[in-house]
């Protein structure tokens, strides 16, 4: 039977390693925009001035606040795909590619479909056609690895590079609209895209991926099969001699992981551009990871740090316009954030190991 002060020291150790957990996310934060601060003194340019601008255009700034909600919504539905991934062992490192596979299906078949079906169908349909083929175009890697035991981050970097370029072909030769003088698909006009939030510019797909996080959250943490996916991220041949189908969850990781950064590619399309045009890459994929592994795979924490990326995002392109940054600096914080986390995380796993000796 537990005593009131078994109780009360559990109480204390929970709310102690809470507080730490707390202090691993945001030394790393502090620390990466203190150095980003030496940087940009060394070019000249008043870092002041420059978070400032980053704060007032992506966070107080109307417009600036509804760009930053609307972009996080592509994040956040890759980040949920990744988290799966992550914590059930696999590096699914070609969300890039099939991201943009995603978008050119539903920016191929949207305008079609809607001069003949009604837009809420339309719009479903495309979801599920382009997280199908997502979710296909992660099979060849999850059949290597299954089958041959071959590492997929050299699987799924390579498909993505070919995803890419496919994406590329079919923009400018299969679902090439011949009406305009650049290569790119058919525009789907603004009132048949995705149902605008509030009379906003903010699309309704932001809920969606918020739901599709939330749901993931819950999955990984509160069902069996979450828990089987754990269970093989930790030890494959443990959860082999438990009698869990390794190869059936190691396919349906791939399948939702990729699945999901398809839906982000088709939120992406019907929420903002209507088209795509060749060699449109933003590359959410690669941003993605690192935040992540800084929200330690954690879907409330995620959301935090996609907004806050977002908010550099787009903060940090009117920052770089107005006083001469380049835009690609905000990458520099991002890269700044991931050391100093994986020097935190190690400090941590010294001081942990002292304490334990």
């Amino acid at each position: 039977m537990t005593t009131g002060s078994e109780r009360s020291d559990a109480d204390t150790t929970q709310i102690r390693d809470s507080l730490l957990a707390v202090v691993r996310v945001l030394v790393p934060v502090f620390l990466a925009l203190f150095v980003g601060a030496l940087i940009l003194l060394s070019f000249g340019k008043d870092p002041l001035t420059y978070y400032g601008y980053v704060i007032s255009r992506g966070l107080f700034s109307p417009s600036g606040l509804e760009a930053t909600i609307t972009r996080i919504a592509p994040l956040l539905l890759i980040a949920a795909g990744l988290i799966v991934a992550f914590r059930a062992g696999i590096w699914n490192l070609g969300v890039d590619g099939q991201f943009l596979l995603a978008s050119v299906v539903t920016a191929a078949l949207a305008p079609v479909l809607m001069d003949s079906m009604p837009r809420g169908l339309t719009i479903v349909t495309c979801f599920a056609v382009s997280t199908a083929v997502a979710a296909a175009w992660s099979l060849l890697p999850a059949f290597l690895k299954v089958r041959y035991g071959i590492n997929e981050i050299i699987t799924t970097l390579m498909m993505s590079f070919l995803g890419i370029s496919l994406s590329n072909v079919l923009v400018k030769i299969a679902f090439n609209d011949p009406s305009t003088t650049v290569p790119q698909t058919a525009t789907l006009p603004v009132d048949e895209r995705l149902p605008r939030l509030f009379d906003t510019t903010i699309h309704s797909g932001v809920l969606i991926a918020l739901v599709a996080l939330l749901l993931v959250h819950l999955m990984m943490t509160r069902t069996a099969f979450g828990l089987k996916l754990q269970v093989v991220g930790a030890n494959p041949r443990a959860a082999v001699h438990t009698g869990l189908a390794v190869g059936k969850l190691t396919y349906a990781t791939f399948a939702i992981s990729a699945g999901l950064a398809g839906l982000a590619g088709s939120v992406e399309i019907l929420g903002v551009w209507g088209t795509m045009r060749a060699d449109w890459n933003p590359a959410y994929g690669l941003l993605v990871i690192p935040l992540v592994f800084l929200a330690r795979f954690h879907g409330a924490a995620t959301i935090g740090f996609v907004l806050f990326f977002a908010v550099l995002m787009i903060g940090g392109e009117s920052a770089s316009r107005r006083l001469g940054v380049p835009q690609y600096y905000v990458l520099v914080l991002v890269s700044l954030l991931l050391i100093f986390f994986a020097l935190v995380e190690y400090l941590d796993q010294r001081w942990r190991k002292q304490a334990r000796a």
